[in-house]
């Protein structure tokens, strides 16, 4: 299909055109019937049209988009693009034309705006395409659904449509003199109409409708510019156009189709999106590969290595020049034995396996993705056609400096910055409006407000939710805004204005968290179930996080806020009561939301009040540390000044209590803890809520661990079901969230669990196993091995000790007083302590008891210190200069 004859002048060329005639003898239009985004029927076009030189040209597609042809010519157009069509009143309404590079259709359009050759669509009209309601697509296995493609891969003896196209038409070669470029075409309508005769419409009934059209269409260019006119279009359409009809016959199919008002525009395309697997029903398997055949000028398959590797290099795979040369000497082997013109796609991807891949499927499917799917997104001038909510869109993309990609990317976002927050507050504000352009992540590490990380991953169809989202405003701000204050007012639960109230605080939408606000107090005010409550108080609180970073006043978010707890804090124990399973672990996640919800509301009232009460303990202890240090180093001053610093901290704590027990953040944390032990110590209260309200209380240090390890015993005491007792340790280490690692550092608890665990009778063992694979599946792999690790060495001696005290290999389980007071009189002599004249006796005992009592303690943080201090003496009787001092020195 790659030849081509010499061009005839365009006088002679309009006079003809049929398939398979000579140019000069008028006997019809050129029917150019191709598949479509198929590179080999691309060229095949480019060449006949290059031959006939025709008057016009008429291309499959929606004539509502004839204005839009001239942007064609533009060199900001850059491919794939497709032709968008939407209604007016209901721009859900939409329907795509898709081009390629590669499309035969564009190449028709290219050549003719080239040539200043009139171009214009035949097809039905979008107009009345979209009022009629859309028809599945018929399925695989429907007896009317064929493949036209498939079915003559299949009669010429091929199991892969794919490859029997490739062999026909993609790697068709010239053979001796230029023959043709016309006949390709006419040997492929003469097959689709042997497949009309016998399959019909093939499944597709609408199709007679759009087929009456076309050839309307065609009458009324032939009409205007004679029989010198070209139609690009489907080959399945071509015996349709070809069959002679009346006028009459036709306008009868086209009687009584609804019709709607639209809009037309061109939109950036993605290979993707060309893909069959998209859903596309035109599409194709490989359309980056596709890409390649269509831009190679030779040698396409040494080419394509050439990409692969490159790709694989840009991975940090070993590929070198010899793995390419030996990857284009295997695919052209393979084609030989299996008997193909050239190597294909299938022959490249099995050398690529073999030779670049070392077997390996993992990197052939980057390969696949990368490259034979492709990511490329073309581009379309400023100057189409958009409504003004695209346009603002637009505008804002290229200030922001965010471009619309096709691929999937990770986005950090620095709030503190003016650029990254407009970026933030754009991305919300489209999520708002149902424009899924990003999607918050999980980010890296940090509890902090100022970061975001967004996925970020343009589609082609977000082009019809922005024409959906124009109907609220023409501006991203203005209709975000009027889209929240609508969904205030049809929300249906307290939870849906809570989380609307935090959607605008995040999209900066001040105007509209006023009338959210005004909904949220009214319906706040009539709710009384303490599960909507609950529901609605997380977002509150996450919310009013953002006044520091993003500078937005949430005065009233806070009223409201802390009255919704309040009133949780009085309803929650009474529901908490008489549970079902299901619903108790319902329940259970209402508590964890509504504990973070407090602690975030009572943060900026204690946190104040802890500073001040922080401050003064610290400034205390530290003036009555240095009055007591000022004497020297006799007399024990050392402790009687540690002693007076560790009151200082005291006093600093309950100064820091009491300031947060008087503000109201700080009031509502002392009530939301009373409630946690009420659930703890209520048996009517499932176990699942009162593990999860001890673990809660534990730690927040508002539970001594005695008390736990006692509620604990209590619950997993012999008289305790089972089930109630494994749904009370689900509750206190359930969840990945360090529940394992409380185990893992202390014992006791773990001897507990292990304990009950031994007890249960055969009978329930079974009953409670799921709910404890549930508990622990959640740890992660290393604290289960060392929870294995501790059960399988059992308690230590003499009772259960801390993980700190754990044995480690080569030393004891615990610290050893002997071998530690062996190492006293080396220190002292080390030192010079026992030698030296400038010791006085009272020096010498105080030193002595010291180093006693570092030896016996059992942090080194003491050890250490001690040793600094015993030092600072040594050095003060070098300087008193005692020969002793010098000698225990060196």
């Amino acid at each position: 299909m790659t030849a081509r004859a010499p061009a005839r002048a365009p006088g002679r060329a309009a006079r003809g055109g049929a398939a398979g005639a000579d140019p000069a003898t008028p006997v019809g239009p050129l029917l150019l019937g191709v598949r479509h985004h198929g590179p080999g029927s691309a060229r095949a076009v480019l060449a006949a049209l290059e031959h006939v030189r025709p008057r016009a040209v008429l291309i499959e597609g929606p004539p509502e988009g004839d204005a839009l042809l001239s942007l064609a010519a533009d060199e900001r157009m850059r491919p794939p693009v497709a032709l968008l069509a939407h209604a007016v009143d209901d721009p859900g309404r939409a329907a795509f034309w898709p081009m390629a590079a590669f499309s035969p259709e564009w190449v028709a359009i290219r050549w003719a705006s080239a040539h200043q050759v009139p171009v214009r669509f035949m097809d039905l009209p979008a107009a009345h395409a979209l009022a009629v309601p859309e028809q599945p697509e018929p399925r695989q296995e429907d007896a009317r659904s064929f493949d036209p493609i498939g079915v003559l891969a299949s009669t010429a003896g091929y199991d892969d449509p794919e490859r029997w196209w490739e062999d026909v038409v993609e790697h068709r070669a010239a053979d001796g003199a230029p023959g043709d470029p016309r006949a390709p075409f006419a040997a492929l309508a003469e097959a689709m109409g042997a497949l009309r005769e016998a399959y019909g419409d093939g499944g597709h009934p609408r199709d007679a409708v759009r087929e009456a059209c076309m050839r309307l269409r065609l009458r009324a260019a032939r009409k205007e510019f004679g029989d010198g006119v070209a139609v690009v279009c489907g080959a399945w359409h071509v015996p349709a156009l070809a069959a002679r009809t009346t006028v009459a016959a036709d306008k009868a199919l086209l009687k009584g189709i609804p019709k709607v008002r639209t809009e037309t525009t061109w939109v950036p395309w993605t290979h993707r999106r060309l893909a069959r697997h998209s859903g596309y029903g035109a599409g194709i398997e490989s359309p980056g590969w596709y890409g390649h055949l269509f831009d190679a000028p030779d040698r396409p398959l040494e080419r394509w290595m050439t990409k692969v590797a490159r790709l694989l290099r840009a991975e940090d795979r070993l590929v070198s020049s010899a793995h390419v040369i030996e990857a284009v000497r295997l695919a052209e082997a393979l084609a030989a034995v299996r008997g193909r013109p050239a190597a294909g796609l299938t022959e490249a991807t099995d050398a690529v396996r073999a030779v670049m891949c070392e077997g390996s499927d993992v990197p052939l499917a980057l390969v696949h993705d990368r490259l034979v799917v492709g990511e490329a997104i073309g581009a379309v001038p400023d100057g189409a056609p958009a409504v003004p909510l695209q346009r603002d869109l637009a505008g804002q993309q290229r200030t922001l400096r965010l471009r619309p990609e096709a691929e999937r990317r990770g986005l950090e976002l620095d709030l503190r910055k003016d650029t990254d927050a407009a970026r933030s507050r754009l991305l919300h504000r489209l999520r708002l409006l149902g424009v899924g352009w990003g999607e918050p992540s999980a980010g890296r590490g940090g509890t902090g407000t100022f970061r975001e990380s967004w996925q970020l991953h343009w589609q082609p169809e977000l082009f019809v939710r922005v024409a959906e989202a124009g109907a609220w405003g023409t501006t991203v701000l203005s209709a975000a805004s009027a889209r929240a204050e609508s969904d205030a007012v049809s929300a249906t639960t307290l939870a849906e204005v809570t989380a609307l109230a935090e959607h605008c605080l995040l999209a900066g939408l001040p105007d509209a968290l006023a009338a959210v606000m005004d909904a949220l107090a009214a319906r706040a005010a009539l709710d009384s179930d303490v599960g909507h409550l609950a529901d609605a108080l997380p977002a509150l609180a996450r919310a009013l996080r953002y006044g520091d970073v993003r500078a937005t006043d949430t005065a009233a978010l806070s009223t409201v806020a802390l009255g919704l707890a309040e009133r949780v804090c009085v309803g929650l124990p009474s529901a908490c009561t008489g549970l079902d399973p299901a619903a108790a672990e319902e329940q259970r996640g209402r508590v964890d939301g509504i504990h973070t919800a407090v602690t975030l509301l009572a943060g900026a009232g204690a946190g104040a009040g802890a500073g001040a009460g922080e401050g003064e303990g610290e400034g205390e202890g530290e003036g009555e540390g240095e009055e007591s240090a000022g004497p020297g180093p006799g007399g024990g001053a050392g402790a009687e000044s540690g002693a007076r610093t560790g009151g200082g901290a005291e006093a600093g704590a309950d100064a820091g209590a009491g300031a947060e027990a008087g503000s109201p953040g700080g009031g509502l944390r002392e009530r939301w803890t009373g409630v946690l032990r009420g659930l703890a110590a209520r048996d009517t209260v499932a176990g699942v809520l009162r593990g999860r309200a001890t673990r809660l209380l534990l730690d927040d240090g508002h539970l001594p661990e005695e008390e736990a390890a006692r509620l604990m015993g209590l619950a997993l005491s012999p008289g305790a079901p089972p089930t109630d007792a494994a749904a009370w340790i689900e509750g206190f280490v359930g969840g990945a969230a360090g529940g394992g690692t409380l185990l893992v550092h202390d014992e006791r608890l773990l001897g507990l669990v292990d304990g009950w665990l031994t007890s249960i009778p055969p009978a329930s063992f079974t009953a409670v196993l799921p709910l404890l694979r549930r508990t622990f599946s959640t740890y992660e792999p290393g604290v289960r091995r060392t929870l294995g690790e501790l059960v399988r060495r059992g308690p230590a001696p003499g009772g259960a000790h801390r993980a700190s005290d754990a044995e480690t290999d080569g030393f004891g389980p615990g610290l050893d007083g002997e071998r530690a007071d062996a190492v006293v009189p080396v220190l002292r002599l080390l030192l010079g302590l026992d030698t030296g004249e400038g010791n006085t006796g009272g020096e010498r005992a105080a030193t002595e008891t010291a180093a006693t009592e570092s030896a016996n303690t059992e942090q080194t943080a003491g050890t250490e210190q001690i040793a600094g201090t015993e030092q600072i003496a040594g050095t003060e009787q070098i300087a008193a200069g005692t020969e002793a001092g010098r000698t225990a020195t060196r």
